[in-house]
């Protein structure tokens, strides 16, 4: 059985990595809309920034799953 503050270490590696980057693909999705609407050729670069932050996230599942099996 996991205990307590092992559960809780993995939840918030996922959580806290999850809600940073939402946080920063609403402000990379804001500002790239403005520059494709300038720029129509920047698409290929703003969809790799918005890509970007997505590793965040499976970091903090990686860093979780390890918690949960040491």
């Amino acid at each position: 059985m996991v205990e307590m503050g092992v559960a809780l270490g993995a939840a918030l590696a996922i959580s806290v990595s999850a809600i940073s980057t939402a946080w920063a693909q609403s402000r990379i999705g804001a500002a790239g809309a403005g520059s494709i609407a300038e720029n129509p050729e920047l698409t290929g670069a703003v969809i790799i920034l918005e890509a970007i932050p997505e590793t965040m996230v499976i970091l903090g599942f990686v860093v979780a799953a390890m918690i949960l099996v040491l």
